[in-house]
């Protein structure tokens, strides 16, 4: 979001900074001891995007710890929302071919960003920026509508355009600024349930969105008809090698140990505030 500061701290919030580790604080970096505080302006600009997206806001919200451990998460946990998201059920029409399809959006919600890895070539290590994290973040969860990647790369196409047109996110993929996690699963025609769920994470340009797709579908598709199971995890885009590859085995909502915030307060959404 284009918020001047960070979601719980007074640090920066600037995507153009190249020089690591600069806009840090103890807030942002989780030394104990340290409280964080709600950036009302990320909070209005969530509700900004999801009334623009036709969702239902939450009057009554509160955030959460989602915990597990990664090297870019200072903390050890983020502060997310996961019962009770901002905003719910809304929907964008997008145009394909001359015809109109609605994709639902399933919900809209606020969380805090995590560092950022970079893993120099020829080397056996990584580095790590923190400049990013606690940044505010807005996660939008689409319904499983979209059935292909021309109609993914029009999603994110028209979604890139009430972002900037709102003001709320320069929604720039080549600077992070607009992240895609394709998540397919596959189905025989005659089957009413999806099949098992792979999550492709930090697609960073809609070419690569749309490779992805194609690439997963075909992967998946050869795995189904040899008759063997899918499994359920996180892959990884490799540019280079234009192919997806796994990361790690996918969590479910329970081994992230959800509960409510307890350094922050719930929120409560007045009437003249929306």
């Amino acid at each position: 979001l284009t918020t001047n500061s960070k979601m719980f701290c007074s640090c920066k919030n600037d995507s153009n900074e190249t020089r690591p580790n600069i806009n840090i604080c103890p807030i942002c970096m989780g030394h104990p001891g340290t409280l964080p505080a709600i950036n009302k302006e990320a909070v209005k600009e969530v509700i900004k995007t999801a009334l623009a997206l036709n969702c239902s806001i939450k009057k009554h919200t509160f955030f959460e710890r989602k915990n597990y451990f990664y090297p870019d998460l200072p903390k050890g946990y983020q502060i997310s929302q996961y019962q009770a998201p901002l905003s719910k059920n809304g929907y964008l029409d997008v145009k394909l071919n001359g015809n109109e399809k609605r994709i639902k959006i399933e919900r809209i919600h606020l969380e805090e960003d995590t560092g950022r890895l970079y893993h120099p070539e020829a080397t056996d290590s990584s580095l790590i920026d923190f400049n990013r994290a606690g940044i505010p973040l807005m996660e939008l969860v689409t319904e499983p509508d979209i059935e292909n990647a021309q109609e993914a790369r029009e999603f994110i196409k028209e979604l890139q355009l009430i972002l900037k047109y709102l003001e709320v996110s320069e929604a720039n993929m080549e600077k992070g600024e607009m992240r895609v996690e394709v998540n397919i699963s596959l189905k025989p025609q005659e089957q009413k349930e999806l099949g098992t769920k792979v999550e492709i994470k930090n697609l960073n340009s809609i070419r690569t969105v749309e490779k992805t797709i194609e690439f997963e579908t075909k992967r998946q598709s050869e795995i189904l008809e040899r008759e063997e199971k899918i499994i359920q995890e996180t892959r990884g885009w490799h540019d280079k090698k234009e192919i997806t590859f796994s990361q790690r085995s996918k969590e479910e909502a329970h081994d992230y140990r959800y509960f409510p915030e307890p350094d922050l307060p719930p929120l409560n959404i007045a009437e003249e505030f929306l």
